[in-house]
């Protein structure tokens, strides 16, 4: 199976290319291709490409989003602090120094050729909240339209554990949803993603193309972990990869040092001397822009339990609303609006449970005491039940995103 990706390079390079017409472009950087890792200097010629790059794609009529880390790189150099500490309140102290200059750097660079630029800073908390969801969604298109780079990174100075999104190819892959992008490159300190860690390992080799990830991860090693200033490694990049192209976002790893190769990955000529990078492909039915959000832009704070009916019924029709009939046990403390993860206990013959499978995630139309109450009773007995009645259904199939396959 690990020849695979030999294989897949020459399939892909007969595949139909997609158009390049007005592309939007998200493209994530690094820390370990912005500072260096052990002096925190910045590394200037790669910005100054990595910008350039940046320019030409918006020169040939695409629109551009840049996702950035290393601020809290550039402001243990600031501050001239070797280590990064461990205390969180120090590492967020840091990181509204770094900010700063990072963005004033962007800006100086970006200003040599007019380019204007605007800063935007997300945390998890800011996309679960649906109109401020859409909020974010209009002003990076409303950025776009003007002609302006938007730089995106997360909020480090205010974020908990609770509300990270826990690293920037996270992040990356959220905005790509976000603004509808076409494709997302992840650009990192290696050329693609390989069946080992090509540091360690030298019969590593490369993989080119991606169709199935879940497939690909049981054929590959990506234990290897992000550098000492950055949080992510090619697990991360996996992750983001699964989101995106689960949005329809072909999405990209290649080297960061080199960012101007992805002028030669996006171009229809050359298809023989392609630089080495690895593509997955964007999922033929995305979900819908509500759907995506539920599903990433949304904590889950309580769970629901099915019984087999309910879980067949989901997981077969993909389209069946969650009714108060199928459920067996309720967890969490949630009230209607909120979201719900929705699980199923398989047993064995004797009652024990062998496994939990995850079905889904949706918003609920009732609270989780007012489920307790109603769970396993027919929607004709909720009124009689609560005094009242908000919906027929605990979930609807609109609010309700199926994430197990079908059986």
């Amino acid at each position: 199976m690990l020849d695979q990706p030999t294989m897949i390079h020459k399939n892909y390079l007969n595949r139909a290319r997609p158009s390049t017409d007005s592309l939007t472009i998200v493209i994530k950087i690094g820390t370990s291709s912005i500072c260096d890792e052990k002096t925190h200097f910045p590394l200037l010629s790669n910005l100054s490409m990595i910008v350039e790059t940046i320019l030409q794609l918006k020169a040939r009529g695409h629109r551009v989003v840049l996702v950035t880390s290393a601020a809290v790189g550039t402001g243990l150099r600031r501050l001239n602090i070797d280590v990064k500490p461990k205390k969180l309140a120090a590492i967020q102290a840091i990181a509204a120094v770094g900010q700063g200059r990072l963005m004033s750097l962007y800006d100086d660079l970006f200003g040599q050729f007019n380019q204007p630029i605007a800063q935007i800073l997300l945390t998890k908390n800011d996309l679960a909240d649906r109109s401020q969801y859409l909020n974010a969604v209009n002003c990076f298109e409303e950025l776009l339209d003007m002609g302006v780079v938007p730089v995106v990174n997360e909020n480090d100075t205010i974020c908990s554990s609770e509300i990270r999104f826990g690293d920037n190819d996270t992040l990356s892959a959220i905005a790509a949803g976000m603004v509808k992008a076409d494709y997302l490159f992840l650009m990192t300190d290696v050329d693609c993603l390989y069946t080992d860690n090509p540091r360690t390992n030298p019969l590593a080799k490369p993989v080119w193309q991606c169709d199935d990830i879940q497939a690909l991860r049981e054929q590959i090693v990506v234990s290897a972990p992000g550098t000492s200033l950055g949080t992510g490694g090619m697990v991360t990049k996996l992750i983001a990869a699964e989101l995106a192209t689960a949005a329809g976002v072909t999405t990209v790893i290649a080297r960061g040092s080199t960012p101007q190769n992805i002028l030669k990955i996006l171009s229809d000529t050359d298809q023989n001397d392609l630089p080495l990078h690895t593509r997955f492909t964007a999922k033929d039915n995305p979900l819908v822009d509500r759907k995506w959000w539920i599903l990433h832009g949304l904590k889950s704070i309580g769970k629901i339990y099915v019984d087999h009916g309910a879980y067949r019924a989901l997981v077969a029709k993909q389209r069946s609303s969650l009714f108060a009939a199928g459920i067996v046990k309720v967890e969490g403390d949630f009230v209607a609006q909120q979201s719900a993860m929705i699980l199923y206990e398989r047993k064995d013959a004797t009652g024990a449970i062998i496994e939990v499978a995850e079905i889904g995630k949706g918003l609920v139309n009732y609270s989780c005491t007012e489920i307790g109450r109603i769970m396993g009773c027919k929607s004709a007995d909720i009124p009689e039940i609560l005094g009242y009645i908000e919906s027929d259904c605990i979930v609807n199939r609109e609010n309700l995103v199926i994430t197990a396959l079908r059986e």
